[in-house]
């Protein structure tokens, strides 16, 4: 069937394979947070002693929680409709950045943290993860993502 004989009632369907793809990163992402959050929270508890490793760690939690929320609220949309899926990838992501910012300055209120550290590692932590992943997944070492075939 070529793409021009395709109904598009049916293109704009849920697919009815129901593995969760975005959850599955979500979670990749979270595992490898394992090697990725403990450099940073040494490398801060040098540089800045115990409060820079304790916001390290917090911020690095922060970023592992966005994660595994961005690929729960993305596969949830997927099994719902094309066009939520869309909705969610990007609202969804403005969305989580947002909370990012709030629950860091919710954080900084509450109590005397290190900002600094809990900054940089969150920047660092999401853009290190990121970055890792999506090598894994060009180099094809995700075999659990292979949707292709």
């Amino acid at each position: 069937m070529a793409p021009d004989d395709l109904d598009p009632a049916v293109m704009h369907l849920p697919s009815p394979e129901r593995r969760p793809v975005e959850a599955i990163i979500g979670t990749n992402i979270a595992k490898r947070a394992v090697f990725v959050a403990p450099v940073l929270i040494l490398v801060f508890g040098l540089l800045r002693g115990w409060e820079g490793a304790i916001a390290a760690a917090i911020g690095c939690a922060i970023v592992v929680v966005n994660f595994l929320a961005g690929g729960w609220i993305m596969s949830t949309a997927a099994a719902i409709s094309l066009s939520l899926y869309h909705a969610a990838a990007l609202f969804g992501f403005l969305i989580r950045l947002g909370l990012i910012t709030l629950t860091m300055l919710v954080i900084i209120q509450l109590t005397e943290i290190d900002r600094l550290a809990m900054g940089i590692s969150v920047v660092v932590c999401y853009l290190v993860l990121l970055s890792i992943e999506a090598v894994a997944i060009v180099n094809g070492a995700e075999r659990d993502l292979e949707w292709t075939s």
